[in-house]
Parts: structure tokens; C-alpha cells; sequence
């Protein structure tokens, strides 16, 4: 595992190695001594070609994530809220797949939605806190402000992402984190 740092401040970029032989593939998704994180909670989602799920964040008890795509391939995006940050509302999309063996490490304080390009998609989560429902709140995927080309004109939302508030509602009711 090799870890790289993006231009936004503890957003990180985990590259694995896909090891294949004929029975398939055998992939170290996580390890403590090179990352370095606390995980205390883990679920995994399976969404179809077209879903869009997000932006997504808890405004109390808030989580950092770690992703990685099991299968399949998704455009993973998210924003950076930390009102201190040199980087607060911009922000970075990539696409992490089965294939190219990267996983994204999301701080607390940025929200996160991905697009899933593929027929099947199988996204697994570690995250350090646990989801509080009550606390959950977004952004509204298509946002002007962001600018986010999704590449795609088929969208399927949930009926609660389609009611997500706009970046600038959101930071004005909450200033950022």
C-alpha cells in the first residue's frame, strides 16, 4: 500500500495492488501500521449503474471514511467544509474502481457523494464514528456553485438526496466546520 497526499489538507489517496492468480484476486484494502487510522464502524453498500448517492456528511458527531470499490467503478467527490481550510468549498473527484486498486481517506469535515458507472458496484466504508441519523445532513449533487460534470445526464437519486440543500444554504446555516 503507498499512501499520496492531495492538494487538500489530510484528504488521502490509498493505492493498493491487485494480486491476481487463477482463482481471482487478492487485495490488501487496509493496514494500521501504513494508514494509521482508528476505524470503529464498517458497512458496505451495492448500487447500480446511474445511482448517485450524496453529498453526505454528519454535522454532529461527524465521520472520516475510508472508501474503496469492491467491485465495479465510481466517480467518488467531495467537499471540503472546514471554514479554517485553504481548500473550504472546492472541491476533488476520482475514480476508484476494482481495478485500479485506490481508496480515498475522507477527514471530518468534507462531504462525500460518488456516481456509479459500472452495471454492479460494490462500495465498502470504514469510518471512525458511528452513523447518528439525526445528525445527517448534504449538499445537493448538482449544485452550480460546484461545477461537478458528472459525465452522465441519468441520474438516479433518493428521494431524500433530491431535497439536499445548496452549498451555500448549507454553509450558511451551519458556517462550515
Amino acid at each position: 500500500m503507498i499512501v499520496k497526499k492531495t492538494k487538500f489538507k489530510d484528504l488521502l489517496i490509498i493505492k493498493q495492488k491487485n494480486n491476481f492468480d487463477k482463482r481471482g484476486i487478492l487485495r490488501e484494502t487496509f493496514h494500521n501500521k501504513i494508514l494509521k487510522k482508528k476505524f470503529i464502524f464498517e458497512y458496505c453498500t451495492s448500487s447500480k449503474k446511474g445511482v448517485l448517492r450524496g453529498f453526505h456528511l454528519q454535522v454532529k458527531n461527524q465521520q472520516s471514511k475510508y472508501v474503496s470499490v469492491l467491485k465495479g467503478r465510481i466517480l467518488d467527490v467531495v467537499v471540503d467544509l472546514r471554514k479554517r481550510s485553504k481548500t473550504f468549498r472546492k472541491t476533488f473527484k476520482i475514480i476508484l474502481s476494482s481495478k485500479n486498486a485506490l481508496s480515498l481517506y475522507i477527514p471530518k469535515g468534507f462531504a462525500h457523494a460518488y456516481y456509479s458507472l459500472d452495471k454492479e458496484n460494490i462500495i465498502y466504508y470504514k469510518l471512525d464514528n458511528y452513523y447518528s441519523p439525526n445528525y445527517e445532513n448534504g449538499i445537493i449533487y448538482n449544485d452550480k456553485n460546484l461545477k461537478i460534470n458528472w459525465g452522465r445526464k441519468k441520474i438516479i437519486l433518493s428521494k431524500k438526496d433530491k431535497k439536499l440543500n445548496s452549498l451555500n444554504d448549507f454553509v450558511k446555516k451551519f458556517k462550515g466546520f
